[in-house]
C-alpha cells in the first residue's frame, strides 16, 4: 500500500486516538486506551511513555509488557534514552538495544531491554509549547524491525500525544503536591501531639524520681541517721554496708535520669548494662549484638538519648510483663545512614487491650519525634523494630 493510501487509514486513527484520550482523566488508562491505534501505525512489543516527573527523574508508563520502568521513578543519568533528554540528539533509533552502547552502558537501568530482548527501538521526544516534557518509546523483539520512516511516524504520534499527557501529568502533580501538603500537616499534628505526651510523660517520670527518691533513698538516709544518733548505734561494717547500698539505689535513679553510661560507654554498652540490670537475678537469656560498628553512637545527641530511652522501655516491658526467657537487642545497619535497632523476646506477645498511657504509648511518641518508623510485632513473643534514617 502506497504513502498516499496509507494517509486517509492513519488520519482515522488519530481521530481515534483524540476520542479515546478526552475521555480518560489518568495517564495509565489512557495509554491502555490509544495502545491498539499506536500498534496499528507502528507494531510494537512494549511501548512506554517517560514523562519528566521532576528535575532529573522520570515515571514512566508501559503497555505490552510491565517491566520495572513503571515501578519506580529514574534517574534521567541511568535512563536508556538519556541522550535524547540531555539534548545530544532529535531522536534515537536501534536496530538492537541489546548491543547498542546508548542504551548499555554501565549502571544504565536497562534490565527490560534484556529481560524482554527489547532489540529494536525507536525514541522521539514529546513536546509542548516547544519544551520537552518526556519521550515516546517503541520497541519490538524482531532486530531492525524500525527505520526512519518508523521514526516520523513515531514523531507524529508522540506530536498528538503531548498536549493530553502533559494536563494529564500536570494535573497529578498538582494532586500529588496537595497530597504531600496534607501528610505534612498530618505529621506536624502528629508531632505537637507527641510533643504533648512526651511532655506529660516527662513530668510524670520526674514525679516518679521524686517519689523514689522520697521514698526510699530519704527513708534509708533518716533510718541512718536515727541509729547512728540512738545508743549502741551499729558497727562501722554494718554502718558501711548500709550506706553504700543507699549510694547504689541512688545512682540507678540517677542512672535512669541521665544515661550517663550512654556518654561514657557507648550505646550498645549502656543498653547490655540496662538489660543486665533490669533482668537482675531472673533466669533470662539475653544478648546485645551491634552490628554497625557503633552507628548508634555516630547519631545526633537528641536522637541518640531518645533511641536509648526507647531500649530501656522496651526492655522494662519485656521484664515486667512478658514472661520470657529470652530477650534478644540487634543493631544493625539498613542504609550509609539508615540504622535499625530490633528488641525481641520470646514471650506472651502484647494484650490487646493495653492502655494509652502504657509505655508502648511513649516509645510511639518518642518514634515520632525523631521521625523514625516504629513496628510493632506480638506473634511468639513480641518483637520491636526501630528504623531511623539520619538526615543528610
Amino acid at each position: 500500500m502506497s504513502q498516499a493510501q496509507l494517509a486517509p487509514q492513519r488520519s482515522d486513527v488519530f481521530l481515534r486516538i483524540s476520542a479515546h484520550l478526552a475521555q480518560r482523566t489518568d495517564i495509565a488508562s489512557a495509554l491502555e486506551a490509544v495502545a491498539d491505534e499506536i500498534a496499528e501505525v507502528i507494531p510494537f512489543t512494549h511501548a512506554d511513555l517517560c514523562l519528566i516527573d521532576r528535575p532529573g527523574w522520570l515515571a514512566s508508563y508501559e503497555v505490552g509488557i510491565r517491566t520495572r520502568w513503571s515501578r519506580a521513578r529514574t534517574r534521567v543519568d541511568v535512563s536508556p534514552i538519556r541522550d535524547l533528554l540531555t539534548g545530544k540528539c532529535d531522536y534515537m533509533l536501534c536496530d538492537n538495544a541489546m548491543q547498542d552502547p546508548r542504551q548499555t552502558f554501565k549502571d544504565a537501568c536497562s534490565e527490560p531491554i534484556f529481560n524482554h530482548k527489547l532489540r529494536s527501538r525507536v525514541h522521539v521526544l514529546m513536546k509542548v509549547m516547544g519544551q520537552p516534557i518526556g519521550t515516546l518509546n517503541i520497541s519490538h523483539s524482531t532486530p531492525a524491525r524500525y527505520d526512519a520512516d518508523t521514526v516520523a511516524r513515531a514523531q507524529h504520534i508522540a506530536d498528538a500525544l503531548s498536549p493530553y499527557f502533559h494536563a494529564l501529568h500536570t494535573a497529578e502533580l498538582a494532586q500529588r503536591a496537595t497530597q504531600f501538603e496534607q501528610e505534612a500537616r498530618a505529621r506536624e499534628e502528629g508531632l505537637r501531639r507527641g510533643a504533648l505526651e512526651l511532655t506529660q510523660a516527662l513530668e510524670q517520670e520526674q514525679q516518679r524520681i521524686g517519689m523514689d527518691l522520697h521514698d526510699q533513698t530519704l527513708a534509708d538516709l533518716t533510718r541512718l541517721l536515727r541509729d547512728v544518733n540512738k545508743e549502741g548505734s551499729p558497727e562501722g561494717s554494718e554502718l558501711a554496708r548500709r550506706i553504700s547500698e543507699t549510694i547504689g539505689d541512688l545512682r540507678r535513679i540517677i542512672d535512669t535520669a541521665v544515661p550517663t553510661l550512654l556518654e561514657l560507654f557507648g550505646f550498645a554498652h549502656a543498653v547490655r548494662v540496662h538489660l543486665e540490670r533490669a533482668v537482675g537475678i531472673e533466669a533470662i537469656d539475653i544478648e546485645v549484638t551491634d552490628q554497625t560498628n557503633g552507628a548508634a553512637d555516630r547519631l545526633e545527641s537528641t536522637a541518640r538519648t531518645a533511641l536509648f530511652r526507647i531500649a530501656q522501655e522496651a526492655i522494662n516491658n519485656a521484664v515486667r510483663h512478658s514472661g520470657a526467657r529470652k530477650i534478644d537487642v540487634n543493631l544493625e545497619q539498613a542504609s550509609p545512614k539508615g540504622l535499625v535497632m530490633t528488641i525481641r523476646d520470646d514471650g506472651c506477645g502484647i494484650p490487646m487491650d493495653l492502655p494509652r498511657q502504657s509505655g508502648l504509648a511513649n516509645i510511639r511518641t518518642r518514634a515520632r519525634l525523631i521521625s523514625a518508623q516504629l513496628d510493632i510485632l506480638g506473634e511468639n513473643g513480641t518483637t520491636l523494630r526501630v528504623t531511623l534514617e539520619e538526615p543528610s
